[in-house]
């Protein structure tokens, strides 16, 4: 089950003729129900569409506590990738290459990219979420945290539900309403759902050919350039610059062959790629390089952990080996964290909410602060910088 939200959705403000959030549950479904309908939607349509939304507590408990991302990249790893997840990874690229092969041909998106999003998900379609759907969404769109992320997924639904491809009652995915194999959202669905077995309808619950050719076609549509690499382990010179590591740092491959930077097994693609040199725990963990399609993996969801476990593993499937773990300094406690935030605050960053998660403002901080202070510039934070600080 995907951990946040998708960026993918295109926000758009609701008219402010509606209720936009809060207030009486029913009032705001009403509100729903009248949009819809002044966008030209059949009202008997609408009133069976809306007829069984209620509020759903445990969406809001789920949406609060996503404590997962607080751990660090090779703990995260670990949890998630097992020899079962490869062997079952692999039979299902056997079971299903021939739509492989034409996501491949269509779209340009490697096999084990694909194979990788179907693991974490939904285990290859084995826990798809129990959350109602359509609960799920108008119960986002009514709290008044992030209402302009919900709300356009609600009239997507609507849109299915005309279709045939949505069930208001009996849909059900993921807290954040993300539905299938792969969990996308209804808009994603709307504008890249295809028919991958050929019976009429987009179900992303039932068919893996519609789930994973649908995949595909977002990655695509997100940007994904076709036949490249998206990351590579590699080995870093003693005397690397680490302050030229990092998403904000970007170099051509050439460049970085020069400095020393080698891979770990096969070779570096075009010389003139572009590339980064990520260190998810520091200049003494693993470390690798990011090509273009990596940063794709951020439109799907926005968690540097995920995103680095999802883009490794999908080199797992395809034949890579167990990266090395190296012997990074320690790192901080959730709590340690929090004060880390606070204390990086203080010193006027912006690191977003004080949530213990490392994200990418609080990475970009730490990398000033690392730098301020002649530590290594390598944007993980360490008890040693919390007490320099």
């Amino acid at each position: 089950m995907r951990l946040l939200p998708t960026v993918l959705a295109a926000i758009t403000a609701a008219s402010p003729l509606f209720a936009q959030c809060g207030g009486s549950f029913s009032s705001f479904v009403k509100g729903l129900e009248e949009e819809a309908i002044s966008r030209g939607h059949d009202p008997a349509t609408v009133n069976a569409f809306f007829d069984s939304a209620r509020q759903d507590d445990k969406v809001l408990r789920a949406d609060r506590a996503q404590g997962v991302f607080q751990k660090p990249f090779i703990e995260f790893s670990r949890r998630l990738i097992s020899q079962d997840r490869i062997n079952r990874g692999q039979s299902n690229a056997q079971k299903y290459d021939a739509i492989f092969n034409k996501i491949e041909r269509d779209y340009g998106v490697s096999r084990g990219v694909l194979l990788a999003f179907w693991a974490f998900e939904t285990d290859y379609g084995a826990f798809q979420g129990d959350f109602n759907t359509l609960n799920a969404l108008v119960t986002l769109s009514h709290d008044c945290r992030r209402p302009e992320l919900f709300r356009p997924q609600i009239f997507a639904a609507l849109e299915l539900y005309k279709h045939g491809d949505f069930d208001p009652r009996n849909t059900t995915g993921a807290w954040a309403g993300e539905i299938g194999m792969v969990q996308m959202l209804p808009e994603d669905i709307l504008e890249n759902g295809v028919d991958g077995d050929g019976d009429g309808h987009v179900m992303l619950k039932t068919s893996a050919p519609d789930a994973l050719m649908s995949g595909g076609k977002m990655l695509s549509s997100l940007g994904w350039r076709p036949g490249e690499p998206w990351i590579q382990e590699v080995t870093l010179p003693a005397n690397m610059d680490w302050s030229l590591t990092g998403l904000e740092e970007s170099r051509t491959v050439q460049q970085w062959a020069q400095m020393g930077v080698l891979p770990r097994t096969g070779s570096l693609p075009n010389a003139n790629m572009q590339a980064s040199i990520l260190l998810p725990q520091g200049h003494k963990g693993p470390a690798f390089i990011a090509y273009p399609n990596f940063r794709v993996y951020f439109e799907w969801n926005q968690s540097f952990t995920y995103v680095m476990t999802a883009a490794y593993f999908a080199t797992r499937l395809e034949g890579a080996p167990v990266y090395d773990a190296g012997n990074p300094d320690q790192g901080l406690s959730g709590g340690q964290m929090k004060q880390l935030q606070t204390k990086l605050q203080a010193r006027g960053h912006d690191v977003g909410a004080v949530d213990g998660i490392l994200g990418a403002n609080t990475r970009a901080a730490v990398r000033v602060e690392q730098a301020r202070l002649g530590l290594p510039v390598d944007g993980w934070p360490t008890p040693a910088l919390l007490g320099r600080l």
